[in-house]
């Protein structure tokens, strides 16, 4: 698999274990999170094969993945 920019680990790198332990003991974060990357890898394959989809379709998409990861951002306390 190819490398997936915008990960949440490597955004935040010293946040690793906090971002394991919400996983691990919270349902919200963890659904969250899962959404997350899903949106991610999704937005990194269509832009990685050229973009099939217009760009109002992508706008939508990256504005979701902004949104999600800051909720999540709030969530570790940054």
């Amino acid at each position: 698999m190819s490398h997936v920019q915008h990960e949440l680990v490597q955004k935040f790198p010293e946040k690793k274990e906090k971002i394991h332990d919400l996983k691990m003991n919270n349902a919200h974060f963890a659904r969250l999170f899962d959404e997350y990357h899903e949106l991610n890898r999704r937005v990194h394959r269509i832009e990685a094969r050229g973009t099939d989809r217009t760009d109002e379709t992508m706008e939508d998409l990256k504005k979701q993945r902004i949104l999600l990861l800051d909720e999540l951002t709030n969530m570790l306390g940054n």
